[in-house]
């Protein structure tokens, strides 16, 4: 006989789970249904406002809406937050900045969720290093490090891709650490770009002081 699942368990369970994103498949295994039952219930839900659609495939619950970062993380990976959403975040940015940006060794896309555009910028496998895991609400998101943060921005203004800011703090920043970060890349100009813009900035904040 088919497992009845109640929505009120499944939203209870979920919740203690610390489960705020999940796929059908995930769904599937929590529960211990069959796929035809996941499918109807998640569907069914969906209309009811138990559930949010995320993207085809991927869905979190309406009651607690994950963070943008828990977002960003789940929508397409491998992929780290990092680029101007990670500098803003770390204060290098003063400006606010409302598309959440992240990296990944896929292709390069866009998702519009719940009118905020999520980007994802495509790196080189090698360099797909010098991010962290952060606990945030009781979850673990994945974000560049400041210095990585930094230069995987610079790789993009290296390819002309990207325009530098006008302002930006780098007093907090290792210089050796980008140097290290930039080395990943395999570009002369690119760590050669990074040592000139941080220079740049630092006389800039030394003369303003």
């Amino acid at each position: 006989m088919p497992k009845k699942l109640n929505s009120i368990k499944v939203q209870e369970s979920l919740l203690n789970r610390g489960i705020l994103i999940f796929s059908p498949l995930e769904f599937r295994r929590i529960f211990n249904v069959k796929k035809s039952a996941a499918a109807f219930f998640i569907n069914h839900h969906l209309k009811s406002g138990l559930f949010m659609k995320l993207k085809n495939g991927l869905y979190a619950l309406k009651v607690r809406p994950p963070s943008e970062f828990e977002i960003a993380n789940r929508v397409y990976s491998p992929s780290y937050i990092s680029l101007e959403y990670a500098l803003m975040y770390y204060g290098i940015i003063p400006e606010t900045v409302y598309t959440i940006t992240s990296v990944t060794t896929k292709p390069t896309r866009e998702f519009i969720i719940n009118n905020i555009s999520y980007t994802y910028s495509k790196i080189k496998k090698i360099a797909f290093k010098g991010y962290s895991r952060k606990p945030m609400d009781g979850n673990i998101i994945f974000i560049a490090e400041p210095e990585k943060a930094f230069v995987d921005y610079l790789y993009f203004v290296d390819l002309g891709q990207k325009v530098i800011y006008d302002r930006l703090d780098v007093g907090k920043l290792s210089k050796n650490k980008l140097i290290e970060h930039s080395k990943l890349f395999k570009r002369k100009s690119l760590t050669k770009l990074v040592g000139k813009i941080y220079d740049r900035f630092r006389r800039n904040k030394e003369i303003i002081h």
